[in-house]
């Protein structure tokens, strides 16, 4: 079984981003960037299954600028077999990352694929979704927990109550938690490895993908600084600065 596992290249969670002057978005320029750690997740997910056995190959993806091949790399490093870049300048909005891996998905008809949940840039939890309804297939998300036997699936996913354990028919779509695992780091003799192992490039058009965004952004704002708290000096000040200024009673 193939197991195909998009990546993201996003500012790494380490910096402080911050917002351009003219609020069009948020300034990248010389930022550190890393793979999402989500993405990590996945691809230490697909690794441990293609090590117990359950799987044959791991094919890392991922969609963006020429520079997203340093983060096809490194998942390359950490044990995926070989990559393919989806290669455009043109910002991506999650349906249309959804449909460039169905069009991946269709070609190298992979029997799992692994995602992390959401992006650490945009938090828009949408693709892994998305992907399943443009394939017609199952879906597992915020997985904290993975079995592949056969040609079926179990999965503990993290709901609002507790735990979930569902049972997929394969092929399917599972999307990462933080406690499904904690990534390896990569060694420098897999790195140097993954320098030699294939990297695919291909364009949006020569999959037959529109990525034209839908959606515009119109002003992008740094939260507003936390305000210092202040001493009451009784129960009937309190109720006062909560009715007359914080307007919560």
């Amino acid at each position: 079984m193939k197991i195909l596992v998009p990546v993201k290249r996003v500012v790494d969670y380490n910096v402080k981003v911050r917002v351009k002057p003219d609020n069009s978005g948020v300034d990248i320029a010389n930022v550190k960037m890393s793979m999402n750690p989500f993405c990590e997740i996945a691809i230490e997910e697909a690794v441990r299954l293609r090590e117990k056995g359950a799987a044959t190959e791991v094919v890392a993806v991922s969609a963006g600028v020429l520079q997203c091949q340093e983060t096809l790399r490194n998942a390359m490093a950490i044990g995926a077999d070989r990559a393919i870049l989806i290669e455009t300048d043109v910002e991506l909005q999650p349906l249309a990352v959804a449909k460039l891996l169905k069009a991946i998905v269709d070609k190298e008809q992979p029997g799992l694929v692994i995602l992390g949940k959401q992006a650490i840039d945009d938090d828009a939890n949408q693709t892994g979704q998305m992907l399943a309804a443009l394939l017609g297939w199952g879906q597992a998300t915020f997985a904290s927990k993975v079995e592949v036997n056969g040609n079926t699936a179990t999965v503990t996913r993290e709901v609002d109550g507790g735990l979930e354990t569902i049972s997929l028919k394969l092929p399917a779509i599972i999307t990462t938690d933080l406690r499904l695992n904690e990534p390896r780091y990569a060694t420098l003799p897999n790195i140097m490895k993954a320098k030699k192992k294939q990297l695919d490039n291909v364009k949006p058009a020569e999959l037959g993908v529109d990525v034209t965004p839908r959606l515009t952004t119109l002003k992008v704002e740094e939260p507003p600084k936390r305000q210092g708290g202040v001493k009451v000096a009784d129960v009937a000040a309190l109720i006062d600065k909560l009715k007359n200024e914080a307007k919560v009673i």
